[in-house]
Protein backbone atom coordinates (compact mmCIF):
# COMPACT_ATOMS: atom_id res chain seq x y z
CA UNK A 1 0.00 0.00 0.00
CA UNK A 2 3.04 2.28 -0.30
CA UNK A 3 1.62 5.31 -2.14
CA UNK A 4 4.42 7.63 -1.17
CA UNK A 5 6.33 10.25 -3.09
CA UNK A 6 9.35 9.36 -0.96
CA UNK A 7 11.83 6.99 -2.60
CA UNK A 8 11.64 3.76 -0.65
CA UNK A 9 15.32 3.10 -0.07
CA UNK A 10 17.82 3.61 2.72
CA UNK A 11 20.28 6.29 1.63
CA UNK A 12 23.09 7.80 3.71
CA UNK A 13 24.70 10.92 2.29
CA UNK A 14 26.18 12.25 5.56
CA UNK A 15 27.02 10.96 8.98
CA UNK A 16 24.01 10.66 11.30
CA UNK A 17 23.26 13.33 12.40
CA UNK A 18 24.43 15.41 9.45
CA UNK A 19 25.47 19.06 9.39
CA UNK A 20 21.97 20.36 8.75
CA UNK A 21 20.57 18.49 11.73
CA UNK A 22 23.50 19.53 13.93
CA UNK A 23 22.87 23.18 13.09
CA UNK A 24 19.21 22.80 14.03
CA UNK A 25 20.12 21.02 17.25
CA UNK A 26 21.83 24.23 18.34
CA UNK A 27 18.50 26.08 17.81
CA UNK A 28 16.66 23.33 19.68
CA UNK A 29 19.06 23.74 22.58
CA UNK A 30 18.42 27.48 22.61
CA UNK A 31 14.63 27.40 22.44
CA UNK A 32 13.27 23.97 23.47
CA UNK A 33 13.19 22.88 27.10
CA UNK A 34 15.89 20.34 27.91
CA UNK A 35 13.24 18.06 29.41
CA UNK A 36 11.98 17.32 25.91
CA UNK A 37 14.37 14.60 24.74
CA UNK A 38 14.91 12.99 21.35
CA UNK A 39 15.88 9.44 20.47
CA UNK A 40 17.62 10.21 17.17
CA UNK A 41 18.72 13.83 16.66
CA UNK A 42 17.87 14.24 12.98
CA UNK A 43 15.39 16.81 11.69
CA UNK A 44 12.83 15.28 9.33
CA UNK A 45 11.56 17.10 6.26
CA UNK A 46 9.50 14.40 4.56
CA UNK A 47 8.22 10.91 5.33
CA UNK A 48 6.16 8.16 3.76
CA UNK A 49 5.98 4.42 3.34
CA UNK A 50 8.77 3.12 5.55
CA UNK A 51 11.18 6.06 5.10
CA UNK A 52 12.01 9.26 6.98
CA UNK A 53 14.00 11.91 5.06
CA UNK A 54 16.12 14.35 7.06
CA UNK A 55 17.34 17.85 6.25
CA UNK A 56 20.65 16.47 4.95
CA UNK A 57 18.95 14.17 2.44
CA UNK A 58 19.49 10.96 4.41
CA UNK A 59 16.76 8.34 3.94
CA UNK A 60 16.21 6.43 7.19
CA UNK A 61 14.22 3.22 7.57
CA UNK A 62 11.48 3.75 10.14
CA UNK A 63 10.92 0.92 12.63
CA UNK A 64 9.18 3.17 15.15
CA UNK A 65 6.16 4.82 13.47
CA UNK A 66 6.46 7.77 15.85
CA UNK A 67 5.82 5.29 18.70
CA UNK A 68 3.05 3.33 16.94
CA UNK A 69 1.26 6.43 15.63
CA UNK A 70 1.81 6.34 11.86
CA UNK A 71 0.46 2.81 11.47
CA UNK A 72 -1.06 3.68 8.08
CA UNK A 73 2.10 5.54 7.06
CA UNK A 74 3.11 9.18 7.24
CA UNK A 75 1.10 10.36 4.26
CA UNK A 76 -1.69 7.85 3.69
CA UNK A 77 -3.85 9.07 0.78
CA UNK A 78 -7.21 8.90 2.58
CA UNK A 79 -5.79 10.75 5.59
CA UNK A 80 -4.28 13.49 3.41
CA UNK A 81 -7.46 13.86 1.34
CA UNK A 82 -9.75 14.05 4.37
CA UNK A 83 -7.54 16.54 6.18
CA UNK A 84 -7.25 18.80 3.14
CA UNK A 85 -11.02 18.82 2.65
CA UNK A 86 -11.73 19.47 6.32
CA UNK A 87 -9.15 22.20 6.82
CA UNK A 88 -10.71 24.09 3.90
CA UNK A 89 -14.19 23.74 5.40
CA UNK A 90 -13.47 24.70 9.02
CA UNK A 91 -10.77 23.95 11.58
CA UNK A 92 -12.69 24.18 14.88
CA UNK A 93 -16.00 24.93 16.51
CA UNK A 94 -15.61 22.93 19.74
CA UNK A 95 -18.00 19.99 19.73
CA UNK A 96 -19.39 21.13 23.08
CA UNK A 97 -20.47 24.42 21.47
CA UNK A 98 -21.69 23.37 18.03
CA UNK A 99 -21.36 19.71 16.97
CA UNK A 100 -20.33 18.33 13.57
CA UNK A 101 -20.63 15.00 11.77
CA UNK A 102 -16.96 13.98 11.95
CA UNK A 103 -17.04 13.51 15.73
CA UNK A 104 -20.17 11.36 15.55
CA UNK A 105 -18.77 9.40 12.60
CA UNK A 106 -15.64 8.51 14.57
CA UNK A 107 -17.75 7.38 17.54
CA UNK A 108 -19.87 5.23 15.22
CA UNK A 109 -16.73 3.64 13.74
CA UNK A 110 -15.38 2.92 17.22
CA UNK A 111 -18.67 1.26 18.21
CA UNK A 112 -18.31 -1.01 15.18
CA UNK A 113 -14.61 -1.85 15.55
CA UNK A 114 -13.93 -2.23 19.28
CA UNK A 115 -14.45 -5.66 20.88
CA UNK A 116 -17.99 -6.85 21.63
CA UNK A 117 -21.36 -6.46 19.91
CA UNK A 118 -23.12 -4.66 22.78
CA UNK A 119 -24.35 -1.07 22.60
CA UNK A 120 -21.35 1.25 22.80
CA UNK A 121 -20.71 4.96 23.02
CA UNK A 122 -17.53 7.06 22.91
CA UNK A 123 -16.06 10.36 24.04
CA UNK A 124 -13.14 11.87 22.13
CA UNK A 125 -10.00 13.49 23.51
CA UNK A 126 -6.53 14.62 22.40
CA UNK A 127 -4.06 12.17 23.93
CA UNK A 128 -3.78 8.70 25.36
CA UNK A 129 -3.23 10.04 28.87
CA UNK A 130 -6.44 12.07 28.60
CA UNK A 131 -8.31 8.97 27.47
CA UNK A 132 -7.03 6.89 30.39
CA UNK A 133 -7.82 9.61 32.91
CA UNK A 134 -11.36 9.97 31.59
CA UNK A 135 -11.89 6.22 31.58
CA UNK A 136 -11.06 6.21 35.30
CA UNK A 137 -13.46 9.10 35.87
CA UNK A 138 -16.23 7.18 34.13
CA UNK A 139 -15.53 4.01 36.13
CA UNK A 140 -15.57 5.93 39.42
CA UNK A 141 -18.91 7.58 38.69
CA UNK A 142 -20.48 4.37 37.38
CA UNK A 143 -19.44 2.22 40.35
CA UNK A 144 -19.43 4.78 43.14
CA UNK A 145 -15.98 3.42 44.11
CA UNK A 146 -12.58 5.13 44.13
CA UNK A 147 -9.70 2.67 43.87
CA UNK A 148 -7.82 1.88 40.66
CA UNK A 149 -5.73 -1.27 40.09
CA UNK A 150 -2.85 -1.15 37.63
CA UNK A 151 0.11 -3.46 36.99
CA UNK A 152 3.87 -3.74 37.28
CA UNK A 153 5.70 -2.32 34.24
CA UNK A 154 2.59 -0.36 33.16
CA UNK A 155 2.70 2.92 31.28
CA UNK A 156 -0.45 5.04 31.09
CA UNK A 157 0.68 8.64 30.59
CA UNK A 158 2.20 11.83 31.96
CA UNK A 159 -0.71 13.61 33.68
CA UNK A 160 -0.80 13.50 37.47
CA UNK A 161 -3.22 10.58 37.67
CA UNK A 162 -1.61 8.63 34.84
CA UNK A 163 1.87 9.16 36.30
CA UNK A 164 0.55 7.54 39.46
CA UNK A 165 -0.69 4.66 37.30
CA UNK A 166 2.63 4.37 35.45
CA UNK A 167 5.21 2.07 37.03
CA UNK A 168 8.54 3.42 35.81
CA UNK A 169 10.03 6.27 37.82
CA UNK A 170 12.68 7.59 35.42
CA UNK A 171 12.05 9.57 33.29
CA UNK A 172 8.28 9.67 33.69
CA UNK A 173 7.71 10.37 37.39
CA UNK A 174 10.97 11.41 39.02
CA UNK A 175 10.53 14.63 40.98
CA UNK A 176 6.95 15.26 39.82
CA UNK A 177 5.01 14.08 42.89
CA UNK A 178 2.97 13.98 44.98
CA UNK A 179 0.76 11.84 42.79
CA UNK A 180 -2.95 11.07 42.78
CA UNK A 181 -4.10 8.65 45.44
CA UNK A 182 -6.12 5.43 45.44
CA UNK A 183 -3.92 3.79 42.79
CA UNK A 184 -2.72 0.27 43.61
CA UNK A 185 -0.28 -1.96 41.74
CA UNK A 186 -0.64 -5.69 41.10
CA UNK A 187 1.89 -8.12 39.62
CA UNK A 188 1.81 -8.47 35.83
CA UNK A 189 2.07 -11.74 33.97
CA UNK A 190 5.65 -11.68 32.63
CA UNK A 191 6.40 -15.19 31.30
CA UNK A 192 10.15 -14.64 30.85
CA UNK A 193 10.54 -13.63 34.48
CA UNK A 194 7.81 -15.36 36.50
CA UNK A 195 7.36 -18.65 34.63
CA UNK A 196 3.65 -18.73 35.50
CA UNK A 197 0.84 -19.74 33.19
CA UNK A 198 -1.94 -17.22 32.63
CA UNK A 199 -4.49 -18.47 35.18
CA UNK A 200 -1.82 -18.79 37.88
CA UNK A 201 -0.50 -15.28 37.21
CA UNK A 202 -4.07 -13.94 37.30
CA UNK A 203 -4.75 -15.69 40.60
CA UNK A 204 -1.62 -14.07 42.04
CA UNK A 205 -2.72 -10.61 40.85
CA UNK A 206 -6.28 -11.05 42.09
CA UNK A 207 -5.01 -12.18 45.49
CA UNK A 208 -2.98 -8.98 45.81
CA UNK A 209 -5.94 -6.85 44.72
CA UNK A 210 -8.36 -8.54 47.11
CA UNK A 211 -6.01 -8.32 50.07
CA UNK A 212 -4.60 -4.83 49.51
CA UNK A 213 -7.62 -3.05 48.02
CA UNK A 214 -10.80 -5.13 48.24
CA UNK A 215 -13.30 -5.54 45.44
CA UNK A 216 -15.82 -3.44 47.38
CA UNK A 217 -13.48 -0.43 47.01
CA UNK A 218 -12.23 -1.04 43.48
CA UNK A 219 -13.68 1.04 40.65
CA UNK A 220 -11.59 -0.41 37.84
CA UNK A 221 -8.73 -2.53 36.61
CA UNK A 222 -6.67 -0.76 33.93
CA UNK A 223 -4.34 -2.92 31.87
CA UNK A 224 -2.48 -2.86 28.56
CA UNK A 225 -3.28 -6.15 26.76
CA UNK A 226 0.31 -5.95 25.53
CA UNK A 227 2.39 -3.55 27.57
CA UNK A 228 4.12 -0.71 25.77
CA UNK A 229 6.83 1.34 27.48
CA UNK A 230 7.17 -1.37 30.13
CA UNK A 231 8.76 -3.73 27.64
CA UNK A 232 6.15 -5.08 25.18
CA UNK A 233 5.30 -7.71 27.76
CA UNK A 234 2.76 -10.19 26.37
CA UNK A 235 0.88 -11.81 29.26
CA UNK A 236 0.57 -15.59 29.30
CA UNK A 237 -2.60 -16.94 27.62
CA UNK A 238 -5.53 -16.91 30.01
CA UNK A 239 -4.29 -14.03 32.16
CA UNK A 240 -6.49 -11.33 30.62
CA UNK A 241 -9.67 -13.47 30.43
CA UNK A 242 -9.31 -14.46 34.09
CA UNK A 243 -8.92 -10.82 35.18
CA UNK A 244 -11.89 -9.76 33.05
CA UNK A 245 -14.06 -12.54 34.49
CA UNK A 246 -13.12 -11.60 38.07
CA UNK A 247 -13.90 -7.93 37.33
CA UNK A 248 -17.31 -8.82 35.93
CA UNK A 249 -18.13 -10.92 38.98
CA UNK A 250 -17.16 -8.13 41.37
CA UNK A 251 -18.70 -4.99 39.81
CA UNK A 252 -15.26 -3.75 38.74
CA UNK A 253 -14.89 -1.98 35.40
CA UNK A 254 -12.33 -3.72 33.17
CA UNK A 255 -10.47 -1.10 31.11
CA UNK A 256 -8.19 -2.15 28.25
CA UNK A 257 -5.55 0.46 27.47
CA UNK A 258 -5.17 -0.19 23.73
CA UNK A 259 -3.40 3.09 23.02
CA UNK A 260 -0.25 1.46 21.66
CA UNK A 261 -1.68 -1.94 20.68
CA UNK A 262 -4.89 -0.88 18.92
CA UNK A 263 -5.86 -0.29 15.30
CA UNK A 264 -4.41 -3.32 13.50
CA UNK A 265 -1.00 -3.05 15.13
CA UNK A 266 -1.04 -6.59 16.57
CA UNK A 267 -2.64 -8.31 13.58
CA UNK A 268 -6.21 -7.78 14.75
CA UNK A 269 -8.16 -4.58 15.23
CA UNK A 270 -7.34 -4.69 18.95
CA UNK A 271 -4.99 -6.79 21.06
CA UNK A 272 -7.93 -7.78 23.28
CA UNK A 273 -9.39 -9.63 20.30
CA UNK A 274 -6.62 -12.24 20.35
CA UNK A 275 -8.07 -13.88 23.46
CA UNK A 276 -11.69 -12.90 22.94
CA UNK A 277 -11.63 -10.42 25.82
CA UNK A 278 -14.43 -7.85 25.70
CA UNK A 279 -13.46 -4.90 27.92
CA UNK A 280 -16.05 -2.68 29.56
CA UNK A 281 -14.08 0.36 28.37
CA UNK A 282 -11.31 0.68 25.76
CA UNK A 283 -8.91 3.61 25.53
CA UNK A 284 -7.41 4.41 22.14
CA UNK A 285 -5.05 7.00 20.63
CA UNK A 286 -1.74 6.76 18.69
CA UNK A 287 -2.61 4.74 15.55
CA UNK A 288 -6.18 6.03 15.42
CA UNK A 289 -5.59 9.05 13.17
CA UNK A 290 -2.44 8.68 11.07
CA UNK A 291 -0.43 11.18 13.09
CA UNK A 292 -3.01 13.74 14.18
CA UNK A 293 -3.88 14.10 17.88
CA UNK A 294 -7.01 12.08 18.58
CA UNK A 295 -7.94 9.74 21.44
CA UNK A 296 -11.09 8.05 22.67
CA UNK A 297 -12.81 6.20 25.46
CA UNK A 298 -15.26 3.68 24.05
CA UNK A 299 -17.40 1.33 26.06
CA UNK A 300 -20.69 0.01 27.30
CA UNK A 301 -23.37 2.61 26.70
CA UNK A 302 -24.67 2.36 30.27
CA UNK A 303 -21.20 3.08 31.67
CA UNK A 304 -20.49 5.93 29.27
CA UNK A 305 -23.89 7.50 30.07
CA UNK A 306 -23.35 7.36 33.83
CA UNK A 307 -21.49 10.69 33.79
CA UNK A 308 -23.53 13.88 34.14
CA UNK A 309 -23.89 16.20 31.13
CA UNK A 310 -20.79 18.39 30.86
CA UNK A 311 -18.66 15.98 32.86
CA UNK A 312 -16.74 14.77 29.81
CA UNK A 313 -15.12 16.87 27.10
CA UNK A 314 -12.38 19.37 26.39
CA UNK A 315 -11.86 22.31 24.08
CA UNK A 316 -9.99 20.38 21.39
CA UNK A 317 -11.30 16.86 22.03
CA UNK A 318 -12.47 15.39 18.73
CA UNK A 319 -11.15 18.33 16.72
CA UNK A 320 -12.73 18.20 13.23
CA UNK A 321 -9.38 17.87 11.42
CA UNK A 322 -8.26 15.06 13.72
CA UNK A 323 -11.61 13.32 13.23
CA UNK A 324 -11.24 13.61 9.47
CA UNK A 325 -7.78 12.07 9.75
CA UNK A 326 -9.14 9.29 11.96
CA UNK A 327 -11.84 8.41 9.46
CA UNK A 328 -9.20 8.39 6.71
CA UNK A 329 -6.92 6.11 8.74
CA UNK A 330 -9.77 3.66 9.39
CA UNK A 331 -10.61 3.72 5.66
CA UNK A 332 -7.00 2.82 4.85
CA UNK A 333 -7.01 0.01 7.43
CA UNK A 334 -10.17 -1.51 5.98
CA UNK A 335 -9.36 -1.02 2.28
CA UNK A 336 -5.87 -2.53 2.56
CA UNK A 337 -6.68 -5.10 5.27
CA UNK A 338 -3.90 -3.77 7.45
CA UNK A 339 -4.60 -6.33 10.16
CA UNK A 340 -3.49 -9.00 7.69
CA UNK A 341 -0.55 -6.83 6.68
CA UNK A 342 0.48 -6.58 10.35
CA UNK A 343 0.38 -10.36 10.64
CA UNK A 344 2.59 -10.70 7.56
CA UNK A 345 5.07 -8.14 8.90
CA UNK A 346 5.03 -9.96 12.23
CA UNK A 347 5.92 -13.25 10.54
CA UNK A 348 8.84 -11.62 8.73
CA UNK A 349 10.13 -10.00 11.91
CA UNK A 350 9.64 -13.14 14.02
CA UNK A 351 11.62 -15.24 11.53
CA UNK A 352 14.52 -12.79 11.53
CA UNK A 353 14.51 -12.28 15.29
CA UNK A 354 14.28 -15.99 16.09
CA UNK A 355 17.37 -16.59 13.91
CA UNK A 356 19.13 -13.68 15.60
CA UNK A 357 18.34 -15.12 19.03
CA UNK A 358 20.06 -18.40 18.12
CA UNK A 359 23.15 -16.52 16.99
CA UNK A 360 23.29 -14.06 19.90
CA UNK A 361 22.49 -15.50 23.36
CA UNK A 362 22.20 -11.98 24.77
CA UNK A 363 18.66 -12.08 23.33
CA UNK A 364 16.67 -13.70 26.12
CA UNK A 365 13.27 -13.60 24.44
CA UNK A 366 11.49 -12.72 21.21
CA UNK A 367 7.89 -11.69 21.87
CA UNK A 368 4.97 -9.73 20.53
CA UNK A 369 2.10 -9.98 18.09
CA UNK A 370 1.81 -8.76 14.52
CA UNK A 371 3.78 -5.60 13.87
CA UNK A 372 4.35 -5.06 17.60
CA UNK A 373 7.44 -7.18 18.23
CA UNK A 374 10.22 -7.00 20.79
CA UNK A 375 13.42 -8.63 21.93
CA UNK A 376 14.65 -8.49 25.52
CA UNK A 377 18.41 -8.42 26.12
CA UNK A 378 19.89 -10.08 29.21
CA UNK A 379 23.30 -11.30 30.25
CA UNK A 380 23.53 -14.75 28.55
CA UNK A 381 22.03 -17.55 30.59
CA UNK A 382 20.38 -15.17 33.07
CA UNK A 383 17.51 -12.71 33.31
CA UNK A 384 19.87 -9.89 34.36
CA UNK A 385 19.01 -6.96 32.06
CA UNK A 386 21.73 -5.81 29.63
CA UNK A 387 20.89 -2.15 29.06
CA UNK A 388 24.45 -1.31 27.92
CA UNK A 389 24.32 -3.78 25.02
CA UNK A 390 20.85 -2.54 24.13
CA UNK A 391 22.13 1.04 23.92
CA UNK A 392 25.13 0.00 21.82
CA UNK A 393 23.00 -1.92 19.32
CA UNK A 394 20.56 0.98 19.06
CA UNK A 395 23.39 3.46 18.45
CA UNK A 396 24.79 1.29 15.65
CA UNK A 397 21.39 1.05 13.99
CA UNK A 398 20.91 4.80 14.18
CA UNK A 399 24.33 5.46 12.63
CA UNK A 400 23.38 3.13 9.77
CA UNK A 401 20.08 4.86 9.09
CA UNK A 402 17.61 2.57 10.86
CA UNK A 403 15.30 4.16 13.44
CA UNK A 404 14.83 1.75 16.35
CA UNK A 405 13.20 2.34 19.72
CA UNK A 406 14.03 0.86 23.09
CA UNK A 407 11.80 0.43 26.13
CA UNK A 408 11.38 -1.70 29.23
CA UNK A 409 11.58 -1.15 32.96
CA UNK A 410 15.35 -1.78 32.76
CA UNK A 411 15.92 -0.18 29.32
CA UNK A 412 16.89 -3.53 27.82
CA UNK A 413 14.11 -4.15 25.28
CA UNK A 414 13.96 -3.32 21.58
CA UNK A 415 10.46 -2.64 20.31
CA UNK A 416 9.83 -2.87 16.59
CA UNK A 417 6.85 -0.86 15.33
CA UNK A 418 7.23 -0.41 11.56
CA UNK A 419 4.48 1.43 9.71
CA UNK A 420 2.20 -1.07 8.01
CA UNK A 421 2.94 0.77 4.75
CA UNK A 422 6.57 -0.42 4.77
CA UNK A 423 7.66 -2.71 1.93
CA UNK A 424 9.01 -6.19 2.56
CA UNK A 425 12.38 -5.43 0.95
CA UNK A 426 12.88 -2.38 3.13
CA UNK A 427 11.93 -4.36 6.22
CA UNK A 428 14.41 -7.11 5.34
CA UNK A 429 17.16 -4.52 4.83
CA UNK A 430 16.36 -2.96 8.22
CA UNK A 431 16.82 -6.30 9.94
CA UNK A 432 20.04 -6.90 8.02
CA UNK A 433 21.29 -3.77 9.79
CA UNK A 434 19.91 -4.95 13.15
CA UNK A 435 21.80 -8.21 12.64
CA UNK A 436 24.99 -6.33 11.75
CA UNK A 437 24.55 -4.26 14.90
CA UNK A 438 24.53 -7.32 17.14
CA UNK A 439 27.64 -8.68 15.45
CA UNK A 440 29.44 -5.33 15.59
CA UNK A 441 28.73 -4.86 19.31
CA UNK A 442 29.41 -8.42 20.42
Amino acid sequence: MTDSAVTQERRLVTAIPGPGSLERLDRKKAYVADGVGTTLPVFVTQAGGGILVDVDGNHLIDLGSGIAVTTVGNAAPAVVRNVQEQVQAFTHTCFMVTPYDGYVDVCAALAELTPGDHAKKSALFNSGAEAVENAVKIARVATGKDAVAVFDHAYHGRTNLTMAMTAKNMPYKNGFGPFAGEVYRAPMSYPLRDGLDGPSAAARAIDVIEKQVGAANLACIVIEPIQGEGGFVVPAPGFLPALAAWAEDNDVVFIADEIQSGFCRTGDWFASDHEGVVPDLVTTAKGIAGGLPLAAVTGRADLMDSVHVGGLGGTYGGNPIACAAGLGAIEEMKEHDLAARARHIGELMHTRLDALKIEHPVIAEVRGRGAMMAIELCKPGTTEPDAARTAAVAAYCHQQGVVVLTCGTWGNVFRFLPPLSIGDDLLREAFDIVSEAFTATA
